[in-house]
């Protein structure tokens, strides 16, 4: 698809205008500069990524101008795709390897460590990349996540295969981190919708295909090779951005001392607070000792952090990342949507196999229908933002996102299939209005110096949404069953949560009214687990309409 430079320009006039944070961003219209000294920095030398090959003019502002070479794409594509499949291969491996290897009580952490190690790196990496630059960085990230899949398929326990699912975590966390900046250095904004949907295409294909291919390595040529698979992807990947991505120089005063003091502590203070978050509630009660240990020493190295980062000349997490009132509302508003995309990601399969009786293929189905459409919705919203704006365009999408929420805990019990898929349908498409504007928009705010770390900020509040969802939504399901098999009417029910997924599993076991007083109990949790994640979308379009600019500050070279 070609685009006007009419149409382009449409971007950087409606979205041009102040921000509001207090010298957060350049005067666009009328090309001053911003009293932010990092910001000032960041967009006087937004350099653009330059490429192996024939030389390119350089237009006004150091961007490169045109299309990136298809191998340095394909490299991203690779990389986006190799932290999504690890997000899932693993699931349908899971009784092989506890076969193999033993650790059944402690399995979790197969997913909970690796999503762990990806979640409190997203920050260091983001600064890393604003430092170093972009190409050291996903170097590092996708050797590290090579080296991290042949110790997995070497572990010999439980532990040691835990270990380096963190080791490869922390390669991913590189990954995400960069090529997702990387996508805003190569596209001018006119063409970044279209790679930012196509990174959305690839995750989300990728997220599908793991349970299913995890599952025909397990049963063919074993486990291992579930982690074995990723060595011939990395290892083109980081051909590729060897061979063919090449960085523009820049200049010394961009380089600093690396907060090696504020990224430890970032590390330790994420790593205990999503720690907490997955063990509460499950491992033990939310109001225990270990709960609240974690959770105070996490506050408090907190604090220790906020100290330390105000004192570093080359802060992990600086503050105008939360002082500037566009990229504020972008993480506030992502951090809702992780919560919220937990009701239909995580339990609308078990809502589908244990109140619809549907198999696992056809609950995956059910599931998958939101990841077709966000896509899509994602690759046509250009047209909206052009006219209307960044923000108005996420605010339609998310006000559609909480009535579409909201209507599933209208559907009938039982409900018939086509309904829920529907709405799973419907759900996808709004939700790629919501995302994307704010992720090209807050990218569009800054300089190349910046980006990383801006980047980098939207995703890490966007997955510890995710882990704060998973805590709190699960809670709330837990509470709801509980709640439902203390005041049952009927009798041969379980008795305790633990055996809920057995006696759904095997609904032969219970007589025809204690299976149907379990669904429903099941099928209210669930209403009530949407209810939660319509609250979060409410909280996200607040957040949009009270603390957003309407007119994100789009930097002149930006346009």
């Amino acid at each position: 698809m070609v685009f006007s430079a009419d149409e382009g320009d449409a971007v950087g006039s409606g979205e041009r205008g102040a921000d509001g944070g207090g010298g957060n961003a350049a005067d666009a219209a009328g090309g001053k500069v911003s009293a932010d000294p990092a910001r000032a920095a960041g967009s006087a030398g937004a350099a653009g990524v330059a490429f192996a090959g024939p030389a390119r003019a350089s237009a006004p502002g150091g961007v490169t101008p045109g299309r990136p070479p298809t191998a340095v794409v394909v490299s991203l594509m690779l990389g986006m795709s190799l932290v999504a499949l690890d997000s899932t291969i693993v699931s349908t491996a899971v009784p092989q390897i506890v076969g193999d290897l033993g650790g059944f009580s402690v399995f979790t952490w197969l997913f909970s460590g690796y999503l762990l190690a990806v979640t409190v790196t997203l920050p260091v990496y983001g600064k890393l990349n604003d430092t170093l630059g972009r190409k050291p960085v996903l170097l590092f990230g996708t050797s590290l996540f090579l080296l991290g899949s042949v110790l997995c398929a070497s572990a010999w326990n439980m532990a040691a295969l835990i270990a380096f699912r963190i080791v490869q975590g922390l390669g991913g966390g590189a990954l995400q981190s960069t090529v997702q900046t990387l996508a805003a250095d190569l596209y001018p904004l006119r063409d970044r919708p279209r790679i930012q949907a196509r990174m959305t295409t690839v995750w989300a294909s990728s997220s599908l295909l793991g349970p299913a291919l995890g599952g025909l390595l397990a049963a063919c040529p074993g486990w291992r090779w579930t982690f074995l698979i990723n060595v011939p992807l990395a290892g083109l990947a980081l051909w590729l951005t060897a061979r063919h991505l090449v960085e523009p120089v820049r200049s010394p005063g961009r380089r600093g001392p690396v907060d090696w003091a504020g990224a430890l502590g970032v590390f330790a203070c994420g790593g205990l607070l999503l720690f907490a978050l997955v063990q509460g509630g499950v491992a033990w009660p939310w109001l225990s000792a270990p709960s609240l240990a974690l959770l105070g020493a996490s506050a408090v190295l907190a604090a220790v952090v906020v100290r330390v980062e105000r004192r570093a000349a080359q802060p992990i997490l600086p503050g105008w990342v939360w002082r500037r009132r566009t990229i504020a509302a972008v993480n506030l508003a992502l951090g809702a949507l992780g919560l919220l995309m937990v009701a239909p990601m995580v339990f609308m399969p078990t809502y589908a196999q244990s109140v619809l009786g549907l198999g696992p293929v056809g609950a995956g189905f059910v599931t998958a229908l939101m990841t077709l459409s966000w896509p899509l919705s994602a690759a046509l919203c250009q047209h909206v933002y052009r006219r209307i704006g960044f923000r108005d365009t996420a605010v339609l999408g998310i006000s559609l996102a909480a009535v579409i929420l909201f209507s599933f805990t209208l559907l009938p019990h039982p409900a018939r299939p086509w309904q829920p898929a529907l709405v799973m349908l419907l759900l996808g498409a709004a939700l790629g209005l919501f995302q994307l504007p704010l992720i090209v928009g807050v990218q569009s705010t800054v300089g190349w110096a910046e980006r990383g770390t801006t980047t980098a900020s939207v995703l890490f509040c966007r997955t510890v949404g995710q882990s704060v969802g998973a805590a709190l939504l699960g809670a709330v399901a837990n509470a709801t069953v509980a709640a439902r098999l203390a005041d049952a009417p009927v009798a041969g029910l379980p008795e305790r949560l633990d055996d809920v997924s057995r006696a759904l599993a095997e609904p032969g076991s219970l007589t025809p009214a204690a299976s149907a007083h379990l669904r429903g109990a099941v099928a209210a949790a669930v209403d009530h687990i949407f209810l939660g994640a319509t609250a979060a979308a409410v909280a996200a379009l607040l957040v949009l309409l009270l603390v957003a600019p309407r007119r994100f500050p789009v930097l002149p070279e930006q346009e």
